[in-house]
């Protein structure tokens, strides 16, 4: 049996992962075994977040008063939580794609912004670009139309050399 110290510490490691997280993703962990559990925290972890089973009444305690409470009503039977600190759509994406790939695990849904998603939303967060795609396709934007202008006018002094080129064997003939 777990001592008040023990949880107490493990209402406030809840409580400092909430704090730094901008999402939380639900999942149920039922039939997942250890090596699944970690083969997804570290996925999970490459992209700047933290996969946490926890015991749901501890996990109640310790988002009471935050952003996160509503997620009280999915925090019934084996559930864990997937948080994500840096880019709220990472979680999501790799819960989805372990779950695709290994068959096991379900999404519950998830909180962003106080806002509780359900399944479908949490999916479609999951189908999102991340942030590393948005800033490529941004700069990709942003460079296109200067590429295009340097390539005008690359075309048009190709096309004067081809020209005075031509016109030099012409007088050389």
């Amino acid at each position: 049996m777990a001592t008040k110290a023990f949880k107490s510490q493990k209402i406030d490691e809840i409580k400092a992962k909430i704090e730094k997280a901008q999402v939380a993703v639900i999942t149920e962990y039922k039939g997942l075994s250890v090596e699944d559990i970690t083969k997804l925290r570290r996925e999970i972890q490459k992209d700047g977040g933290d996969y946490m089973v926890t015991k749901n009444t501890l996990a109640k305690i310790a988002v009471k008063g935050t952003d996160f409470e509503v997620l009280t009503e999915k925090l019934t039977g084996p559930v864990a939580l997937a948080f994500g600190f840096e880019d709220p759509v990472s979680p999501a994406k790799a819960v989805t794609k372990f779950i695709k790939e290994s068959k096991k695990g379900v999404i519950l849904g998830a909180v962003l912004d106080g806002k509780l998603l359900s399944v479908e939303e949490t999916k479609a967060l999951a189908a999102l670009p991340s942030k590393e795609e948005l800033y490529a396709k941004m700069l990709g934007s942003i460079n296109s139309p200067a590429s295009g202008i340097a390539n005008s006018i690359n075309a048009v002094l190709s096309q004067l050399t081809r020209a005075m080129a031509a016109v030099r064997d012409q007088k050389a003939a």
